[in-house]
């Protein structure tokens, strides 16, 4: 057993999984441990957060926490070291394998090991499949040296252990004698120090994301880290708007002065910078999910609403009877819980609605089942988790799956197993104070019903005007799918079941 393989053996890496169906990317949200804390097989270490739900990951390892890669609020690759564990911490100090002697180490103990070879495990689904692509060595150029002095910082950025360079280090030429100002405004300089062999700043991964976030170009960028690296601070300096741009690097403190004097006795009154004014979030998480879920499901689907405005009345009142009720002991019972209800039977009498659409194989896909979806607003932003096999359970069961469905949604729990596989959903405008909307398709589902707010409202009923608890529905449908026809006897029989609810018995 070489050097190289028992360090690897000892010092263990935890890569960034695959915690969901396909996703390639992943925020630290927290951090439980740091260096030095005393870890076991299957603790929690860290929370992330994917496109789709914030997960928890346990360390399949015992031992010390030797190392954090990423700090909170970095977003990581799939496949990234996140976190490294001495597991043999009585053995003494020792300093963890380097990317290319962990890699070494791998490849020498593959035998003993003996794992297939394939896709990358992953908490759900398969993962990536593994690249066949290789690189070819790169020829020398005539005159270039083949070792460049920030060779071995560009290599450690890039995950790999530089050589040693085997010339001695060229003296860096001396400074002028007095700076010299240029004619004409030009981009920074990039030294050495500050780029690669072919002039490629450098940047750790996650400051290399985030300058593409904010449309930062590095080359730009004068590096304040060690070894000429670009650091967080430095993206976000240069995001910032500046007064007034230095021709050679750092500015005087005269020069800028002068400019902000210069710009406030040149500006008109009261005109104020708008940037000043204004705050940049990069689009991740959630958010980023739900605007390519929107964009995709309203230029994909041809989508379809109708409204109608219903009598609730009887409904409302049969809610405040089951709250009474000691079957619904402990459950929780309001008005979506009958609208959800009357939406199944609905669905089971037009059984045709709950289908998707296949593209790919020009198929329309008929589903025997319904898992009924419930959008969230949750502090991380918009979520359709869904109740599966909503329209074979009970009203106590149904409400048991409501109730904790929003609960788990409101702690940001919820997996992301549990919002995928929808058929149709619901969304509640109704609790902001909203008559109703026109909501957008889930992607790959056929129907999204909107319940507005609960008005008292004047109402013709038994032939006198007399108030009435009244709300308004919309039902949007993917046209592809379902006619005109069958849309509106699907909303009219959703009305007519909240209109009288004892036909969740006839009907059911």
């Amino acid at each position: 057993m070489t050097a190289s393989t028992a360090k690897a053996q000892r010092f263990r890496e935890f890569k960034m999984p695959d915690v969901g169906e396909g996703l390639t990317e992943a925020e630290i949200l927290k951090w439980y441990v740091q260096p030095g804390d005393t870890v076991t097989d299957g603790q929690v270490v860290c929370e992330v957060e994917t496109a789709k739900a914030a997960v928890e990951l346990p360390i399949p390892y015992d031992g010390v926490v030797h190392e954090l890669n990423f700090g909170e609020g970095v977003t990581v690759d799939v496949g990234t070291v996140i976190i490294s564990v001495d597991t043999d911490p009585g053995a003494g100090p020792a300093e963890a394998p380097t990317a290319n002697g962990t890699e070494q180490a791998a490849a020498a103990t593959e035998d003993e090991d003996a794992e297939p070879q394939g896709r990358q495990a992953v908490l759900v689904g398969y993962g990536a499949a593994p690249s066949s692509t290789k690189r070819r060595a790169r020829k020398p150029q005539p005159g270039v040296p083949a070792q460049p002095a920030s060779a071995p910082i560009q290599a450690e950025l890039n995950g790999r252990a530089a050589p040693t360079p085997m010339a001695a280090p060229v003296a860096a030429p001396a400074a002028p004698a007095a700076p010299v100002v240029p004619a004409v405004p030009v981009l920074p300089a990039t030294s050495a120090a500050g780029a690669g062999s072919a002039g490629r700043p450098l940047a750790k991964p996650p400051v290399r994301k985030l300058a593409k976030d904010l449309g930062i170009d590095l080359a730009t960028i004068t590096p304040t880290g060690p070894g000429g690296i670009i650091t967080r601070e430095d993206v976000h300096a240069a995001a910032a708007p500046a007064v007034a741009p230095s021709l050679a690097g750092a500015p005087e403190p005269m020069a800028v002065a002068t400019a902000v004097a210069t710009a406030v006795a040149t500006a008109e009154p009261g005109i104020v910078d708008a940037a000043a004014r204004e705050r940049r979030v990069p689009v991740k998480g959630v958010r980023k999910a739900t605007a390519q879920a929107m964009v995709a499901s309203a230029f994909t689907a041809p989508h379809v609403t109708e409204f109608i405005t219903v009598d609730v009345t009887r409904t409302m009142k049969l809610v405040q009877e089951l709250k009474q009720d000691p079957d619904m002991a402990g459950l929780r019972v309001n008005p979506l819980l009958l609208v959800a209800k009357a939406f199944l039977v609905a669905i089971k009498r037009h059984p045709e609605v709950n289908a998707a659409w296949d593209e790919a194989h020009q198929e329309i896909v008929y589903k025997d089942y319904i898992n009924l979806g419930i959008a969230a607003a949750t502090p991380r932003g918009l979520i359709v988790p869904n109740i599966k096999d909503a329209g074979v359970k009970t009203l106590p069961q149904l409400a048991a799956e409501l109730g904790d469905l929003v609960a788990t949604a409101r702690e940001g729990k919820t997996s992301p197993a549990a919002m995928a596989g929808g058929t149709v959903t619901i969304t509640n405008v109704g609790v902001f104070g909203v008559d109703t909307g026109t909501p957008i398709l889930n992607p790959g589902e056929s129907a999204i019903l909107a319940f507005g707010a609960v008005k008292l409202q004047p109402w013709v009923h038994k032939g006198k005007v007399t108030a009435r608890q009244v709300t308004t529905l919309a039902l949007s449908f993917d046209h592809r799918l379902i006619d005109g026809e069958l849309g509106s006897k699907l909303l009219a029989d959703i009305a007519a079941v909240l209109e009288r609810p004892k036909r969740l018995i006839t009907w059911g």
